[in-house]
């Protein structure tokens, strides 16, 4: 997700200061000349004079790559400057660094996406921003060049609570879609004429139509590539977690969310974990990874 946004600034003709712990996701950038590569967070943040932008798994890395105090992007970031995290964390995350930034003078928006790594190659990726309008104008034209669409969520947090809700019901449509799917398949319709069906009727969803999990039918989905890249079955467990969490927080009840856990939980310790989540449908079928 990071190198290809990355990608997209630079084709927007931006010059870019990059690091990540894994060299390979910032060749590209490198090689484009239009970026360099430091040897840390910190040196990122010192370097730039713009928006400094982070892509990274979970809520511990995030927390450790903005305020570990030698080589963290907050001790590093020139007041007044602006980080933006992308990735998909608990509320609390985002507020606890809102504040460590704040302390520091530095300006804080938690900015996750939706459309996955489709959205992040074509450059069509949404941004679900958390802070104060007048803050994240400032900051719309650097997401105008990865995403087509930008909703400013409300205060710090909601951003992140707003990914978490979607991905939930991604989950939720990606499971219903491989059962129905997988249903009609075994009663003897074709596969691929139900999903035509499907995408003129009434289920017609992002995982029937976009991201369809049976192997064939959507050439540029991660099935037909045997679930390779895309959006791993340990992330989306791990928002999944996230969204069980919050919802105990806010008291709300989510059966088919916590139902979609349980199975990517068993998905993510029985082999699958490095797959796109949509191998779903495998798994309900009984195939092995």
């Amino acid at each position: 997700m990071g190198s290809n946004m990355a990608r997209n600034l630079i084709e927007k003709g931006r010059e870019l200061v990059v690091y990540d712990v894994n060299e390979k996701a910032t060749e590209q950038a490198v090689n484009s000349k239009k970026a360099i590569r430091v040897n840390s967070p910190k040196e990122v943040a010192e370097q730039c004079d713009g928006p400094v932008f982070t892509m990274l798994p979970n809520n511990q890395i995030v927390l450790d790559v903005y305020s570990d105090p030698q080589k963290g992007l907050i001790a590093g970031a020139k007041k007044g400057n602006y980080l933006v995290d992308c990735s998909t964390v608990s509320p609390e995350t985002s507020k606890t660094l809102h504040e460590r930034s704040t302390a520091a003078g530095v300006n804080f928006h938690d900015a996750p996406v939706a459309g996955a790594e489709p959205a992040a190659i074509t450059g069509t990726l949404t941004f679900m921003v958390g802070g104060e309008k007048s803050s994240v104008k400032n900051i719309e034209p650097f997401l105008n060049d990865m995403g087509k669409k930008i909703f400013n969520t409300g205060a710090i947090g909601t951003g992140s609570v707003a990914k978490i809700c979607n991905n939930m019901l991604l989950a939720i449509c990606m499971l219903g879609t491989s059962e129905a799917i997988l249903m009609g398949e075994r009663l003897g319709v074709d596969p691929k004429m139900l999903t035509e069906i499907i995408n003129v009727s009434s289920g017609r969803n992002w995982s029937s139509e976009i991201y369809n999990p049976v192997p064939g039918i959507v050439s540029t989905a991660p099935s037909a590539r045997n679930y390779s890249g895309g959006f791993l079955v340990k992330y989306l467990t791990k928002d999944l977690g996230l969204a069980q969490g919050t919802a105990h927080a806010g008291q709300t009840s989510t059966p088919l969310g916590s139902t979609a856990h349980q199975l990517y939980q068993i998905m993510n310790r029985s082999g699958y974990s490095d797959k796109d989540f949509s191998i779903i449908y495998k798994f309900i079928k009984g195939e092995k990874p």
